[in-house]
């Protein structure tokens, strides 16, 4: 679910488009995203993003999507040198 790298963190999620709300649902395997966008022209990836970005107070551009473009399993590379930095976004992403 959650794999530290050289530049940062590799998430695996799962995103379910067009909520009522914005969240974050922690499942065995995987963490579930919810996100109030729909999966056309891209706007579910960029709420995604948005959403992560406020909750782990971290800049837009430190989140990428590596895998799932088009999916709704994706794999996300999260850039964070800092170590503390790292451990804080594993504990919000580990509930």
């Amino acid at each position: 679910m959650i794999k530290d790298v050289e530049d940062g963190l590799i998430i695996k999620i799962k995103i379910v488009p067009n909520s009522s709300k914005n969240d974050l649902i922690f499942e065995e395997e995987f963490i579930k995203i919810k996100v109030t966008a729909q999966p056309i022209e891209n706007k579910a990836n960029k709420a995604l993003i948005e959403f992560l970005s406020k909750l782990l107070k971290i800049p837009k551009t430190s989140i990428e999507i590596l895998k799932g473009e088009t999916s709704k399993e994706k794999t996300l590379l999260i850039k964070v040198l800092d170590i503390e930095k790292r451990a804080l976004i594993k504990s919000q992403l580990t509930k």
